[in-house]
């Protein structure tokens, strides 16, 4: 058995993974207000306080940790979305747990585990995109990670898109993930309409998926989505010039507006002829694991 663990710009999630990328027990919490301003605290104690609970019931061989962000073997060197720099989580963490640890971006840890049991099992090339609080990414060439050396790579969130557009928490402007990552998309519809955080994800998905030009806010909350897909397109076009996959994975909590989104996506990149090399068809799949593959494939790094 071993750890995997997830850590997210608004939640950790630790599960109990077995030898088939199965997991058998997980716990989540997700992060408010003080917790995030004492952020390496909170990660330290959640994380040593559940490994305590969870190996006492079973035998644990290892822990892996999906962290977002420039992550190395030992280090997470900068995390934007969690508000860490230079942070040591294994050095730290090994004070308190006797177990061998590894860690490794969030988005290549999701794309492992959607290549080995999800989504994208059955392509050889492709290019995996988690659109979330921010986004991430990572390529597969005949089903490996893409090796960029000794640092990751494929920040493909804070690709620019928009010449002097919005700034970023990275500090350019016009970043990928500043226009299409879910956050934005939900932070918007929040503000055309009058809402704040109390309205969840859900909530949201009903009310774009119940829109239509009898409501009185339809023209906003179309404006909104049309805007949305248009980015995702640019980003998504971008990626598919540069290294023709066979196919695009989409994971992060856009697998939850799948049905809202991903045809507008498809007529997007299709009808608007934004790729070089023109295509009758895209693939584009969701996370089948959904928002556990960064867990699951943090039990495979």
């Amino acid at each position: 058995m071993k750890i995997g663990i997830d850590l997210g710009g608004s939640h950790i999630a630790i599960g109990v993974v077995d030898n088939n990328g199965r997991i058998l027990e997980k716990v989540e919490k997700r992060l408010r207000g003080i917790e995030k301003k004492a952020i390496q605290n909170t990660i330290e104690e959640y994380i040593t306080e559940n490994i305590t609970t969870l190996t006492k019931k079973y035998r644990v061989t290892e822990i892996g940790i999906a962290i977002p962000g420039t992550v190395t073997e030992d280090e997470v060197v900068k995390s934007v979305n969690l508000g860490l720099k230079n942070y040591k989580i294994i050095e730290e963490l090994k004070k308190r747990i006797d177990l061998p640890i590894k860690i490794k971006n969030d988005a290549k840890c999701a794309a492992i585990a959607e290549n080995t049991y999800g989504c994208l099992k059955q392509y050889n090339r492709s290019v995996f995109l988690t659109l979330g609080t921010g986004i991430g990414g990572a390529v597969i060439l005949n089903n490996k990670l893409l090796d960029t050396g000794k640092l990751p790579g494929c920040e493909i969130g804070h690709m620019v898109i928009e010449k002097d557009g919005i700034l970023c928490e990275c500090g350019r402007k016009g970043c990928f993930e500043k226009y299409a990552s879910m956050k934005t998309l939900k932070n918007n519809l929040r503000q055309a309409l009058g809402y704040d955080e109390k309205v969840s994800g859900k909530e949201l998905f009903e009310i774009m998926r119940s829109n239509n030009p009898e409501n009185q806010d339809y023209e906003v909350v179309e404006k909104i989505i049309q805007n949305y897909i248009e980015s995702l397109a640019i980003g998504i076009a971008n990626l598919i010039n540069i290294f023709e996959p066979e196919a695009i994975g989409i994971g992060g909590s856009f697998v939850y507006f799948e049905e809202v989104l991903l045809n507008r996506l498809h007529k997007e990149l299709i009808s608007k002829k934004m790729l070089f090399n023109p295509r009758k068809e895209i693939i584009i799949k969701t996370a089948i694991l959904q928002n556990d593959a960064g867990i699951i494939g943090a039990t495979l790094i």
